[in-house]
């Protein structure tokens, strides 16, 4: 071996060193912690919740896993986020359908002491997809808490009430994680932009 070959060598081993230091250095000391609210993020849907779905299966934190989920929050006597969200959710689904895809879509009541199952099943029954859930009061609070939703019932005239509740449509991927989320009447193209990355993943 020449001389400037073993120079060249040497060269090359301690550029290894120096690099293999370096991401070492990133991966243990520089490299910024998750923030807050990334930590929150990743915890969203977690928690021991133990609900029911409208055909009398139970549905815990566990059952995220296995396939993309869209999760949003609502109730059957909603007068208009969630008609329109359930529209627009049926639009998602049939150009999905088109390419033989389905999004699993769930409906977490945030108004349990009306919406039994049988009132749900048959709420969400036109829309393809889409399974209804419901619970005793105490679990619906747990799961509310536990995705990091908004729900508050609001007394109206006559003894009657409705719920303000969060908007948004969560996303998560097979293994039960957060992936992102869709805006209310968010635009379609950029919606199904974000689903079918959530697919793809």
């Amino acid at each position: 071996m020449t001389r400037q070959t073993l120079r060249l060598v040497r060269v090359l081993a301690w550029t290894a060193v120096v690099v293999a230091g370096a991401a070492l250095l990133w991966a243990t000391v520089l490299r910024p912690a998750p923030t807050d609210h990334q930590v929150a993020m990743q915890q969203l849907g977690k928690g021991d919740y133990t609900l029911v779905t409208a055909d009398g299966q139970p549905f815990t934190q566990a059952d995220l896993q296995g396939q993309p989920t869209a999760v949003f929050f609502g109730f059957t006597h909603c007068p208009d986020v969630c008609p329109t969200t359930l529209g627009e959710v049926t639009a998602w689904q049939d150009e999905l359908a088109r390419d033989g895809q389905t999004l699993r879509t769930l409906f977490i009541t945030v108004d349990p002491e009306r919406d039994t199952r049988e009132v749900l099943g048959e709420y969400v029954s036109w829309v393809p997809g889409v399974t209804g859930i419901t619970g005793e009061r105490a679990e619906i609070d747990k799961a509310v808490a536990a995705f990091r939703a908004f729900a508050q019932r609001v007394p109206l005239e006559g003894g009657d009430y409705t719920v303000n509740h969060s908007t948004q449509v969560l996303l998560f991927d097979a293994g039960g994680d957060f992936f992102g989320l869709v805006s209310y009447q968010e635009d379609h193209d950029r919606a199904m932009g974000t689903i079918r990355r959530l697919l793809a993943s």
